[in-house]
C-alpha cells in the first residue's frame, strides 16, 4: 500500500477554509448546511490574484483589477442564505470581477448565467430569470437589469446609502423591482451602480 502525503500548501489551505467557515461564518449566524458544504468545496485561494493567495481566507475585502473588490467570506455567506437558490433558478449574477460567488453558486442552481459589473447596465435579459445576485454594493438598480427578472424572480444585493453598505433583499412585483435593507455589513461599493449627482443648495 502507498502512502501519499498531503501537499503542504493544500494542507494550509483546507485548514484555513475549515477557520474561515468556523470562526466566520457559523459565529456570525450562517449556519445552513448547504451554504457551509459549498464554501467548504470550493478553493477560495484560486480566485483572489496571485498576492493575495496567502490571506485568501482573511474576513475582509480583497482588492482586485478594475478598482473593484471580492467581498468578505461573510458577505457572500449572507447573501446565498437570503437567496435561498435550489434547483428550480435561472440565476443571473452580477460578477465584481472574481468568479468566486459563481463558483459557490453555479452548483445550487439550475443554471447560471455571469455578466460583469462593467456590461449590466446595457443587459438585456427576457425577463425570465428568477434570482438575481450582484457582487457588491449598488446605489440604484438600472431598470434594464431589473427587468431582466420574472415575476417574482428574487434580488439580492449590497445596497449604499448614505456611506452606509447592506445586505439587501426583494423581489420583481408588478413589473416593479423593489429592495429592502437587512444587515447592515461592509460591502465593497460598485462604482458603475453609482446614483446619478444631484445638486444641493
Amino acid at each position: 500500500m502507498t502512502v501519499t502525503a498531503e501537499h503542504p500548501v493544500t494542507n494550509q489551505s483546507s485548514v484555513a477554509r475549515r477557520a474561515m467557515i468556523d470562526s466566520q461564518l457559523r459565529v456570525s449566524g450562517v449556519n445552513e448546511e448547504w451554504v457551509l458544504a459549498a464554501f467548504a468545496s470550493v478553493a477560495r485561494e484560486d480566485y483572489v490574484p496571485a498576492a493575495a493567495k496567502g490571506h485568501a481566507y482573511i474576513d475582509r475585502a480583497i482588492p482586485l483589477d478594475g478598482g473593484h473588490a471580492l467581498p468578505a467570506p461573510l458577505v457572500h455567506g449572507r447573501m446565498l442564505s437570503e437567496a435561498a437558490p435550489t434547483a428550480r433558478d435561472k440565476a443571473l449574477l452580477v460578477s465584481c470581477g472574481s468568479d468566486y460567488l459563481a463558483a459557490l453558486l453555479r452548483p445550487l442552481v439550475g443554471s447560471l448565467d455571469v455578466v460583469s459589473a462593467a456590461d449590466a447596465a446595457a443587459f438585456k435579459g427576457k425577463g425570465d430569470y428568477t434570482l438575481l445576485l450582484i457582487d457588491g454594493a449598488i446605489e440604484q438598480l438600472p431598470e434594464g437589469l431589473a427587468a431582466a427578472l420574472a415575476e417574482g424572480g428574487r434580488i439580492v444585493t449590497g445596497l449604499a446609502q448614505d456611506g452606509v453598505t447592506r445586505i439587501a433583499a426583494g423581489k420583481m412585483i408588478g413589473g416593479k423591482a423593489a429592495l429592502l435593507p437587512l444587515a447592515e455589513i461592509g460591502i465593497p461599493v460598485l462604482g458603475e451602480f453609482a446614483a446619478p449627482k444631484r445638486w444641493s443648495f
